[in-house]
Protein backbone atom coordinates (compact mmCIF):
# COMPACT_ATOMS: atom_id res chain seq x y z
CA UNK A 1 0.00 0.00 0.00
CA UNK A 2 1.61 3.62 -0.79
CA UNK A 3 2.81 5.67 1.73
CA UNK A 4 2.97 8.48 -1.10
CA UNK A 5 0.35 11.77 -0.06
CA UNK A 6 -1.67 13.42 -2.68
CA UNK A 7 -0.46 16.95 -2.40
CA UNK A 8 2.21 18.73 -1.11
CA UNK A 9 1.11 20.81 1.78
CA UNK A 10 3.25 23.74 3.02
CA UNK A 11 4.28 24.87 6.53
CA UNK A 12 3.40 28.12 5.72
CA UNK A 13 -0.37 26.76 5.43
CA UNK A 14 -0.43 25.47 8.76
CA UNK A 15 -1.52 22.09 7.39
CA UNK A 16 0.03 18.84 7.88
CA UNK A 17 -0.94 15.56 6.36
CA UNK A 18 -0.89 12.11 8.34
CA UNK A 19 -2.69 9.14 8.07
CA UNK A 20 -5.73 7.58 10.56
CA UNK A 21 -6.42 4.34 10.88
CA UNK A 22 -10.59 3.77 11.60
CA UNK A 23 -13.82 1.44 10.61
CA UNK A 24 -10.84 -1.00 9.19
CA UNK A 25 -9.53 1.50 6.76
CA UNK A 26 -6.86 3.57 6.45
CA UNK A 27 -7.40 7.59 6.09
CA UNK A 28 -4.84 10.21 4.71
CA UNK A 29 -6.17 13.30 6.87
CA UNK A 30 -4.88 16.85 6.67
CA UNK A 31 -4.85 18.29 9.96
CA UNK A 32 -4.63 22.13 10.92
CA UNK A 33 -5.03 23.97 14.28
CA UNK A 34 -5.32 21.75 17.97
CA UNK A 35 -7.99 21.56 20.91
CA UNK A 36 -11.08 19.36 21.84
CA UNK A 37 -13.53 21.32 19.21
CA UNK A 38 -13.37 19.19 15.96
CA UNK A 39 -13.61 21.22 12.31
CA UNK A 40 -14.51 17.76 10.04
CA UNK A 41 -14.43 18.91 6.33
CA UNK A 42 -15.58 16.10 3.65
CA UNK A 43 -14.72 16.63 0.22
CA UNK A 44 -17.03 15.45 -3.14
CA UNK A 45 -16.52 13.84 -6.03
CA UNK A 46 -13.60 14.06 -8.18
CA UNK A 47 -11.79 16.18 -5.53
CA UNK A 48 -9.65 15.17 -2.66
CA UNK A 49 -9.27 17.20 1.18
CA UNK A 50 -7.07 19.22 -1.09
CA UNK A 51 -10.64 20.96 -1.77
CA UNK A 52 -10.80 22.72 1.34
CA UNK A 53 -7.42 24.28 1.67
CA UNK A 54 -8.54 27.78 1.68
CA UNK A 55 -11.05 27.23 4.52
CA UNK A 56 -8.72 24.77 6.82
CA UNK A 57 -6.40 27.90 8.06
CA UNK A 58 -9.38 29.87 8.85
CA UNK A 59 -11.22 27.03 11.30
CA UNK A 60 -7.83 26.49 12.77
CA UNK A 61 -7.23 30.40 13.61
CA UNK A 62 -10.95 30.41 14.79
CA UNK A 63 -9.97 27.71 17.90
CA UNK A 64 -10.79 24.32 16.41
CA UNK A 65 -9.01 21.48 15.23
CA UNK A 66 -9.62 20.83 11.76
CA UNK A 67 -9.57 17.48 10.19
CA UNK A 68 -10.26 16.94 6.25
CA UNK A 69 -9.45 13.39 5.85
CA UNK A 70 -9.67 11.97 2.03
CA UNK A 71 -12.74 9.76 1.89
CA UNK A 72 -12.87 5.90 1.58
CA UNK A 73 -10.94 4.90 -1.96
CA UNK A 74 -10.00 8.48 -2.71
CA UNK A 75 -6.09 9.23 -3.16
CA UNK A 76 -3.90 6.80 -0.89
CA UNK A 77 -6.60 5.32 1.00
CA UNK A 78 -7.80 2.40 1.38
CA UNK A 79 -9.62 0.73 -1.49
CA UNK A 80 -12.68 -1.48 -1.01
CA UNK A 81 -13.03 -3.79 -4.02
CA UNK A 82 -17.02 -4.09 -4.77
CA UNK A 83 -19.68 -1.77 -5.11
CA UNK A 84 -21.49 -2.50 -1.88
CA UNK A 85 -18.36 -1.39 -0.02
CA UNK A 86 -18.89 2.34 -1.43
CA UNK A 87 -22.71 1.87 0.13
CA UNK A 88 -24.03 4.75 2.50
CA UNK A 89 -24.26 2.43 5.76
CA UNK A 90 -20.14 1.80 5.21
CA UNK A 91 -19.39 5.99 4.66
CA UNK A 92 -21.15 6.94 7.93
CA UNK A 93 -19.55 4.28 9.83
CA UNK A 94 -16.06 5.61 7.76
CA UNK A 95 -17.04 9.22 9.20
CA UNK A 96 -17.93 7.70 12.96
CA UNK A 97 -14.33 5.87 13.00
CA UNK A 98 -12.90 9.05 12.03
CA UNK A 99 -14.60 10.94 14.75
CA UNK A 100 -13.55 8.59 17.69
CA UNK A 101 -9.94 8.14 16.57
CA UNK A 102 -10.11 12.11 17.00
CA UNK A 103 -11.22 11.96 20.21
CA UNK A 104 -12.99 15.71 20.27
CA UNK A 105 -15.74 16.48 22.31
CA UNK A 106 -16.92 18.86 19.81
CA UNK A 107 -17.84 18.21 16.06
CA UNK A 108 -18.82 20.55 13.35
CA UNK A 109 -19.18 19.29 9.84
CA UNK A 110 -18.19 21.19 6.85
CA UNK A 111 -19.56 18.96 3.49
CA UNK A 112 -19.35 19.45 -0.33
CA UNK A 113 -21.18 17.10 -3.00
CA UNK A 114 -21.14 13.61 -2.09
CA UNK A 115 -19.25 14.71 1.40
CA UNK A 116 -22.53 16.46 1.94
CA UNK A 117 -24.35 13.16 0.74
CA UNK A 118 -22.74 11.37 3.48
CA UNK A 119 -23.16 14.16 6.04
CA UNK A 120 -26.65 14.70 5.55
CA UNK A 121 -27.50 10.90 6.09
CA UNK A 122 -24.94 10.90 9.26
CA UNK A 123 -27.03 13.99 10.52
CA UNK A 124 -30.43 12.73 10.37
CA UNK A 125 -29.45 9.19 12.04
CA UNK A 126 -27.77 10.89 14.81
CA UNK A 127 -24.91 8.21 14.47
CA UNK A 128 -22.19 10.50 16.60
CA UNK A 129 -23.19 14.25 18.48
CA UNK A 130 -23.06 16.96 16.19
CA UNK A 131 -22.81 20.62 17.05
CA UNK A 132 -23.54 21.97 13.88
CA UNK A 133 -23.76 21.36 10.03
CA UNK A 134 -22.17 22.86 6.89
CA UNK A 135 -23.67 22.02 3.59
CA UNK A 136 -22.44 22.71 0.22
CA UNK A 137 -23.95 22.58 -3.07
CA UNK A 138 -26.13 19.30 -2.36
CA UNK A 139 -30.03 19.08 -1.32
CA UNK A 140 -31.21 17.46 1.96
CA UNK A 141 -32.44 13.89 0.69
CA UNK A 142 -35.56 14.32 0.89
CA UNK A 143 -35.17 17.41 -1.52
CA UNK A 144 -33.57 15.51 -3.69
CA UNK A 145 -35.94 12.84 -3.79
CA UNK A 146 -38.19 15.20 -4.80
CA UNK A 147 -36.04 17.29 -7.44
CA UNK A 148 -35.03 14.15 -8.98
CA UNK A 149 -38.84 13.54 -10.46
CA UNK A 150 -38.43 16.63 -12.47
CA UNK A 151 -36.88 16.73 -15.58
CA UNK A 152 -34.94 20.15 -14.65
CA UNK A 153 -32.79 17.96 -12.61
CA UNK A 154 -33.31 14.16 -14.09
CA UNK A 155 -31.48 15.56 -17.18
CA UNK A 156 -28.99 17.39 -14.85
CA UNK A 157 -27.83 13.72 -13.41
CA UNK A 158 -27.51 11.84 -16.71
CA UNK A 159 -24.07 10.96 -15.60
CA UNK A 160 -25.18 9.07 -12.38
CA UNK A 161 -26.61 6.66 -14.83
CA UNK A 162 -23.52 6.61 -17.32
CA UNK A 163 -21.44 5.85 -13.87
CA UNK A 164 -23.65 2.34 -13.23
CA UNK A 165 -21.90 1.25 -17.04
CA UNK A 166 -19.14 -1.27 -15.82
CA UNK A 167 -15.42 -0.24 -16.46
CA UNK A 168 -16.48 2.50 -18.92
CA UNK A 169 -16.72 5.39 -17.08
CA UNK A 170 -13.22 4.64 -14.84
CA UNK A 171 -11.27 4.12 -19.04
CA UNK A 172 -13.08 7.09 -20.49
CA UNK A 173 -12.18 9.20 -17.13
CA UNK A 174 -8.62 8.08 -16.58
CA UNK A 175 -7.88 8.76 -20.42
CA UNK A 176 -4.74 11.21 -21.08
CA UNK A 177 -3.49 11.15 -17.83
CA UNK A 178 -6.76 12.00 -16.10
CA UNK A 179 -7.44 15.18 -18.58
CA UNK A 180 -11.20 14.49 -18.05
CA UNK A 181 -10.54 15.29 -14.67
CA UNK A 182 -9.00 18.45 -15.29
CA UNK A 183 -11.85 19.34 -17.27
CA UNK A 184 -14.30 18.72 -14.86
CA UNK A 185 -13.19 21.74 -12.82
CA UNK A 186 -12.18 24.02 -15.56
CA UNK A 187 -15.32 23.71 -17.67
CA UNK A 188 -18.01 24.24 -14.50
CA UNK A 189 -16.13 26.71 -12.97
CA UNK A 190 -17.44 30.24 -13.76
CA UNK A 191 -14.22 31.35 -12.48
CA UNK A 192 -10.82 29.57 -13.14
CA UNK A 193 -8.58 31.72 -11.15
CA UNK A 194 -7.50 29.24 -8.49
CA UNK A 195 -8.10 25.85 -10.75
CA UNK A 196 -4.41 26.31 -12.21
CA UNK A 197 -2.57 23.60 -13.77
CA UNK A 198 -0.93 22.73 -10.48
CA UNK A 199 -4.23 22.77 -8.41
CA UNK A 200 -5.64 20.03 -11.86
CA UNK A 201 -2.63 18.26 -11.55
CA UNK A 202 -3.01 17.13 -8.14
CA UNK A 203 -6.70 15.78 -8.61
CA UNK A 204 -5.48 14.13 -11.19
CA UNK A 205 -2.55 12.49 -10.39
CA UNK A 206 -4.90 11.33 -7.64
CA UNK A 207 -7.71 10.05 -9.34
CA UNK A 208 -5.47 7.99 -11.76
CA UNK A 209 -3.61 6.20 -8.72
CA UNK A 210 -4.13 2.55 -9.43
CA UNK A 211 -7.96 1.75 -8.24
CA UNK A 212 -8.84 5.11 -7.80
CA UNK A 213 -10.84 6.20 -10.30
CA UNK A 214 -13.16 2.56 -9.76
CA UNK A 215 -13.91 3.52 -5.81
CA UNK A 216 -14.61 6.97 -6.65
CA UNK A 217 -16.97 5.76 -9.34
CA UNK A 218 -18.64 2.72 -7.13
CA UNK A 219 -19.88 5.82 -5.09
CA UNK A 220 -22.49 6.66 -8.05
CA UNK A 221 -23.15 2.54 -8.29
CA UNK A 222 -23.97 2.05 -5.07
CA UNK A 223 -26.17 5.23 -4.49
CA UNK A 224 -28.89 3.35 -6.90
CA UNK A 225 -27.98 -0.64 -6.11
CA UNK A 226 -28.11 0.15 -2.58
CA UNK A 227 -29.57 2.68 -1.83
CA UNK A 228 -31.47 0.90 1.14
CA UNK A 229 -28.49 0.30 3.77
CA UNK A 230 -29.83 3.24 5.89
CA UNK A 231 -33.01 4.38 7.11
CA UNK A 232 -33.13 7.99 7.41
CA UNK A 233 -36.60 8.15 8.83
CA UNK A 234 -38.64 11.32 8.69
CA UNK A 235 -35.41 13.19 7.68
CA UNK A 236 -35.76 15.39 10.57
CA UNK A 237 -32.50 17.43 11.88
CA UNK A 238 -32.28 18.97 14.78
CA UNK A 239 -29.22 21.28 14.77
CA UNK A 240 -28.17 24.41 13.59
CA UNK A 241 -27.58 24.09 9.37
CA UNK A 242 -26.24 26.45 7.28
CA UNK A 243 -26.45 25.72 3.64
CA UNK A 244 -23.99 27.46 0.75
CA UNK A 245 -25.21 27.90 -2.56
CA UNK A 246 -23.29 28.19 -5.59
CA UNK A 247 -26.21 29.60 -8.09
CA UNK A 248 -24.52 28.41 -11.23
CA UNK A 249 -24.47 24.99 -10.03
CA UNK A 250 -24.67 22.69 -13.31
CA UNK A 251 -24.81 19.31 -11.74
CA UNK A 252 -27.31 20.53 -9.22
CA UNK A 253 -30.68 23.39 -10.29
CA UNK A 254 -31.61 25.96 -8.18
CA UNK A 255 -34.81 24.70 -6.70
CA UNK A 256 -32.55 21.77 -4.75
CA UNK A 257 -32.07 24.54 -2.01
CA UNK A 258 -36.16 25.21 -1.54
CA UNK A 259 -37.99 23.65 0.76
CA UNK A 260 -35.00 22.45 3.04
CA UNK A 261 -36.99 23.94 6.08
CA UNK A 262 -39.45 21.50 6.36
CA UNK A 263 -36.67 18.63 7.36
CA UNK A 264 -34.30 21.61 9.56
CA UNK A 265 -35.73 23.55 11.94
CA UNK A 266 -32.94 26.00 12.62
CA UNK A 267 -31.73 26.35 8.95
CA UNK A 268 -30.11 29.53 7.14
CA UNK A 269 -29.19 29.52 2.90
CA UNK A 270 -26.90 31.59 1.41
CA UNK A 271 -26.86 31.76 -1.92
CA UNK A 272 -23.80 32.93 -4.20
CA UNK A 273 -24.37 34.23 -7.48
CA UNK A 274 -22.07 33.70 -10.25
CA UNK A 275 -20.29 31.28 -8.52
CA UNK A 276 -20.30 27.15 -9.65
CA UNK A 277 -20.79 23.68 -7.99
CA UNK A 278 -17.28 24.36 -7.05
CA UNK A 279 -18.41 26.67 -4.66
CA UNK A 280 -15.20 26.75 -1.73
CA UNK A 281 -12.71 26.89 -4.09
CA UNK A 282 -13.95 29.20 -6.71
CA UNK A 283 -15.19 31.51 -3.97
CA UNK A 284 -13.32 31.22 -0.77
CA UNK A 285 -13.11 34.68 0.63
CA UNK A 286 -17.12 34.80 0.32
CA UNK A 287 -17.61 31.35 1.53
CA UNK A 288 -14.97 32.06 4.52
CA UNK A 289 -16.67 35.24 5.47
CA UNK A 290 -20.13 33.33 5.55
CA UNK A 291 -18.18 30.49 7.37
CA UNK A 292 -16.88 33.26 10.36
CA UNK A 293 -20.08 35.10 10.50
CA UNK A 294 -22.44 32.36 10.78
CA UNK A 295 -20.01 30.42 13.30
CA UNK A 296 -19.77 33.34 15.18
Amino acid sequence: MTTEFSWPAHFESGISLRWVEANGQRFEVAEAGNGKKLALFLHGFPELHYSWRFQMPLLADMGYRVWAPNMRGYGGNSKPDTVRDYALDHLCADIAGLIDASGADEVTFFAHDWGAIVAWAFAIQKIRPLKKLIIMNVPHPMVGQREIRHWRQLRRSWYIFFFQIPWLPEKLLSRNNGEPIRQAFSNMACDQTNFTPEALDVYARAATRPGSLKSMVNYYRALLRHRDTIDIGDGTIDIPTLMVWGEEDSALNIHCTEGTEEWVGDFTLRRLPGVSHWVQQEAPDKVNAILKEWLA
